[in-house]
């Protein structure tokens, strides 16, 4: 079954770059493009399509408007592609309708995969997205660490010393002290210990 698709998307080099990579795809087909929402809300109405590909930050109406509209009217099913995977975000989208929530920074194949998923009635959600709604549930607003930061946290969790925790992530004790100060900081503790303790409740690592 090919999968007529519509890319909305108000930046002209990432809509022509998706274009020209689902264009490429056999079991695919771009029947429309539009680069705001309500351009989509208008596209979807004419083409028709199994699915649109719906970016959230648009002029006029945004994604989310546009995704509200689009359901409402049974056009089409709508996958989220976006930069945001903030809580709020995430379930403004689901809550109007759409199907899945991709981000951007998702390799090709898993962008694939979840227009594929959809077509299947499933319901794909990126995995940061998916910690995002999963935190928001337990109403829990974690800071914002760095990725070096949270796999120091980690390794903290995990009983490491600073020296071993260096070696692992291949970096200097300095430079770990450096982050744990910090994540001391950010997660509003003194110690190595409360460090350790906040990291277990929150099920930093897993």
């Amino acid at each position: 079954m090919t999968i007529r698709l519509v890319l909305a998307e108000d930046h002209a080099m990432v809509r022509r770059g998706l274009e020209q990579f689902l264009g490429g795809v056999e079991d695919i087909e771009v029947v429309g493009l539009a680069a705001d929402g309500a351009e989509a809300i208008e596209v979807a109405r004419t083409a028709r399509p199994d699915l649109v590909l719906m970016d959230l930050q648009m002029p006029g109406v945004d994604g989310v408007e546009a995704t509200r509209a689009i359901v409402a009217e049974g056009t089409a099913a709508v996958l989220v592609l976006t930069s945001f995977s903030d809580a709020e975000r995430i379930l403004g989208a689901l809550d109007a309708g759409a199907l899945g929530y991709l981000l951007k920074d998702a390799e090709p194949e898993e962008v694939l995969a979840g227009i594929r998923a959809v077509t299947r009635g499933e319901s794909p959600i990126h995995p940061r997205a998916a910690r995002e709604l999963l935190t928001a549930r337990r109403g829990i607003v974690l800071p914002d660490l760095s990725p070096r930061e949270t796999e120091v946290l980690a390794l903290v969790r995990a009983g490491l010393a600073n020296k071993q925790i260096a070696r692992r992530l291949g970096i200097s004790e300095r430079t770990v002290k450096g982050h744990l100060t910090a994540v001391y900081s950010a997660i509003g503790v003194t110690d190595r210990t409360q460090a350790a303790v906040w990291a277990e409740r929150n099920r930093i690592g897993d």
